[in-house]
């Protein structure tokens, strides 16, 4: 009877462990992914579980191939809540600086989000000589230019999603359409009080203008603000047709409902807005969100066929955790996964000299492109045709779904007005 009970222990033990590791027994030490988001907010739990769904497709295909032996990832997530607001920066180095001495971090994917946060954090991935792959937040072209500046010293960071001036140049490239199709011709810039915000609004204004459009008026807005009447009241006043926002606090959703309920004659084009990126945002806003327009940055987020990974990714995400790709951060924290995984095999050992050569050298194609790194700057090549690069993804609000309307080569569908801008 004694051997009998100690069999059953035994074969439920192992299909425990068979369970947890997504069904094979490694025998070989993890890989371990330090990821340091702000879970709170949009840009870090979707990352999060961009992330873990990426790991746990890997380990149950058999894990990583690191020189003929087969090691699983291991997860390690830690609150930075640097997307919170009044939080300093601190709180979000020590949260990198414990994954990498406490968790024993081989790699690091995701955060810090804030791009304050992520530029401070360099040092220390150069002091630990830890590399870093960012995939969600952090849109501030000062990332990767720092990198290129001192290569030597922060070669251990990368960047697997777009950033603001390839951002700007998307929403400049609608802005000529919008004012050739609608005659539109007149931007309010709307910004969060963020670095990236700020200064994208600030370059905006002054390429919004090269390209024949006036910019009636520009406002700045401390995270947390939660009423925008306001301003919305002088985007009516000036004349404004299009009103551009840079936002990821979730309080960008009341801004969308007092733009609905006042009728403001603009329309609300978002180049980072948190709150219209999610599929909850429908619901959320009782359906005022319809019209509104937003980059969620990298294809994949929202529904398309960029890639045959596209919406395999899209139909996996929804299937584990039961709601469609939230947006940034969703598809680029996914792919930074099985791209780390491709230069590991590749360099056959976790050194960081070698698996940082190994990722100046990726070329495969993802859910959002083809991905490659530049090699000096470490940040992804971007493109309009995913078979060339990196494709940015600008959806628009209709009918209760979010419609891909940028890039052409992806699109489903083409910006619409609502009623009260059209002309009889």
């Amino acid at each position: 009877m004694k051997h009998i009970k100690l069999r059953v222990c035994l074969s439920l033990f192992v299909f425990m462990f068979l369970l947890f590791s997504g069904g094979h027994a490694f025998a070989e030490k993890p890989i371990i992914i330090g990821a340091p988001l702000s879970i709170a907010y949009l840009y870090g739990w979707d990352a999060e579980r961009g992330i873990k769904l990426a790991v746990d497709e890997i380990n149950a295909a058999g894990g990583v191939n690191v020189n003929g032996k087969k090691r699983p990832f291991k997860v390690e997530v830690i609150d930075t809540r640097d997307l919170e607001p009044g939080v300093p920066v601190s709180e979000a180095l020590m949260a990198v600086e414990r994954l990498i001495l406490s968790k024993k971090a081989d790699f690091i994917v995701g955060g810090p989000n804030r791009s304050e946060a992520a530029l401070a954090a360099l040092s220390l991935l150069s002091k630990h000589k830890k590399i870093s792959i960012v995939t969600s937040g952090v849109l501030t072209p000062a990332y990767h230019k720092t990198i290129a500046k001192e290569y030597d010293k922060f070669k251990y960071a990368f960047r697997i999603h777009g950033e603001a001036v390839t951002l700007i140049g998307e929403m400049i490239e609608n802005f000529v359409d919008l004012k050739e199709k609608y005659g539109l011709t007149k931007v309010f810039i709307m910004a969060q009080d963020v670095s990236h915000a700020r200064g994208a609004a600030k370059v905006m204004a002054k390429v919004a203008g090269s390209k024949g459009f006036e910019v009636t008026g520009s406002e700045i807005f401390p995270t947390g603000t939660s009423d925008f009447s306001m301003a919305l009241l002088k985007v009516k006043s000036t004349g404004s047709q299009i009103i551009n926002i840079w936002m990821d606090m979730p309080e960008s959703a009341i801004l969308l409902k007092q733009w609905y309920d006042l009728k403001i004659p603009a329309l609300p084009f978002g180049s980072t807005l948190a709150a219209a990126e999610q599929p909850g945002f429908w619901k959320a806003t009782d359906g005022k969100g319809e019209y509104t327009l937003c980059n969620v940055v990298n294809a994949g987020n929202a529904p398309s066929d960029a890639t045959p990974w596209t919406m395999k990714f899209y139909n996996a995400y929804a299937k584990k955790w039961g709601v469609e790709p939230e947006g940034l951060g969703s598809s680029s924290s996914y792919m930074a996964v099985y791209v780390l995984k491709d230069a590991i095999e590749k360099a056959g050992t976790l050194d960081s000299d070698k698996v940082i050569t190994a990722l100046e050298q990726t070329d495969v194609m993802g859910v959002y492109g083809r991905l490659r790194f530049d090699p000096k700057s470490h940040q992804v090549i971007a493109a309009k045709d995913p078979k060339d690069g990196a494709v940015g993804s600008i959806l628009q609000w209709q009918d209760g779904k979010r419609i891909v309307v940028y890039p052409k080569s992806i699109a489903k569908g083409s910006i619409l007005l609502p009623p009260w801008m059209v002309k009889n």
